[in-house]
């Protein structure tokens, strides 16, 4: 195997890697746990703080990836899951900007500030409360944040396996 430097991804593209993912396991808990949790009013201001950081930082890590190239994957991976990879991998670039984008319009048509952390205002997008729009980034939201479910799962699930089972680097790419 070659050297470990030469097959990592740059340290800019490791902190965005596990700052959004974190943001997003918080973000799956938060957005499912809210209400039930009772007086958690903090909640989905919290949710909604995370979200627009998570859409920012997503579009600075898609910017990064696309002027900066990923390390190869090893020689000795079959086809299919290297074509899955790359296929999961770009399926994340989508999610993590369109479920922010989602949330953001939904709230938006709410009747309740948008503001990060309480610092600053986010600005509402004009969109009319109760119209097709607002509905559909509603459900989409909602569909596209369970979805991440099963897609993180894989994602770990794979990269444990490949650490622990293949042992071919892998996941020392991130870390």
């Amino acid at each position: 195997m070659n050297d470990i430097e030469t097959v990592r991804y740059h340290a800019v593209a490791r902190v965005l890697h596990w700052v959004i993912g974190l943001a997003i396991i918080a973000e799956i808990v938060i957005g499912l746990g809210h209400e039930s949790w009772e007086g958690a009013t903090w909640a989905m201001p919290v949710h909604k703080a995370t979200g627009i950081t998570i859409l920012v930082l997503s579009m600075l890590r898609l910017a990064w990836r696309l002027t900066h190239s990923a390390p190869t994957l090893p020689a000795t991976m079959p086809r299919w899951q290297t074509k899955l990879a790359h296929g999961l991998h770009w399926l994340f670039y989508v999610m993590i900007i369109a479920v922010p984008i989602t949330g953001w319009v939904m709230s938006s048509a709410g009747k309740y500030p948008l503001n990060w952390f309480g610092l600053f205002d986010i600005p509402k997008l004009p969109v009319i409360p109760k119209s097709a729009l607002a509905d559909f980034a509603h459900e989409a939201h909602e569909v596209m944040g369970i979805a991440f479910i099963p897609l993180l799962v894989l994602h770990i699930a794979a990269a444990l396996y490949h650490h622990f089972i293949v042992r071919d680097g892998v996941l020392r790419r991130m870390l």
